[in-house]
């Protein structure tokens, strides 16, 4: 029986195999990408954390970060809200005091490095932005679905190219040359492809990091 995959994290998988499907082997490297957006300005983190200065209340934002960091976000939050009732220019110096705490923090959560706010309308990974709007929509579908037809269109072609150098791979050594490297890149890419599947059944450990509760009846 294949165990459910939340939306968002079924969207972000199926993006991920497309590229790694999708990425020609010719090429040494990957063009550099933003691979996230919880360090823009105009990214969830700091919505939130928008959301929790106005309200006055902190939850809003605690959300973003594990258990063992809430004190040092709560303190953030306090030292925030006291500094912007001294005028326009100190409240805006705090909020991005506040916002740069609690990004780098819910950052450090994941594993990851800070490297500082990002402006609004930052490069986004195309899948990532493709997941967010998945979830905000609430429907994974038409991602799924068009998705999994390049990855289908993209796995015939190249099994196609194995397939019509396998046919002259003995007329020459460059010709044999021809076919394992369409073989192994072609191998290659659906191991890919069956790891990320693999992991999509496995257990989820992201609200384990976090240092979030599951609810036993989800």
């Amino acid at each position: 029986m294949l165990h459910k995959t939340r939306p968002g994290k079924l969207a972000l998988l199926i993006s991920v195999a497309a590229a790694a499907l999708l990425w020609d082997p010719g090429f040494s490297s990957f063009v550099p990408l933003v691979l996230a957006h919880c360090d823009t300005l105009d990214g969830p983190v700091v919505q939130d954390a928008r959301k929790a200065l106005e309200a006055g209340n902190v939850d809003r934002a605690l959300i973003w970060v594990r258990k063992p960091d809430e004190a040092e976000i709560r303190e953030a939050f306090n030292k925030t809200l006291a500094v912007r009732r001294l005028g326009a220019e100190a409240r805006e110096l705090a909020d991005r005091y506040f916002f740069e705490t609690l990004v780098r923090v819910h950052r450090s959560g994941e594993g990851e490095p800070y490297t500082g706010l990002k402006p609004a309308g930052s490069p986004v990974d195309p899948g990532i932005e493709a997941a967010d709007r998945a979830v905000e929509t609430g429907s994974v579908d038409a991602l799924a679905d068009r998705l999994g037809r390049e990855v289908a269109e993209t796995i015939r072609s190249r099994f196609s190219s194995v397939m019509a150098k396998k046919r002259h791979k003995d007329e020459s050594v460059a010709a044999g040359r021809d076919y394992v490297e369409a073989y192994v890149a072609f191998i290659h890419q659906v191991e890919k492809l069956h790891a990320l599947l693999a992991g999509a059944h496995a257990p989820d450990h992201g609200s384990e990091m976090m240092g979030h509760r599951r609810d036993p009846g989800h």
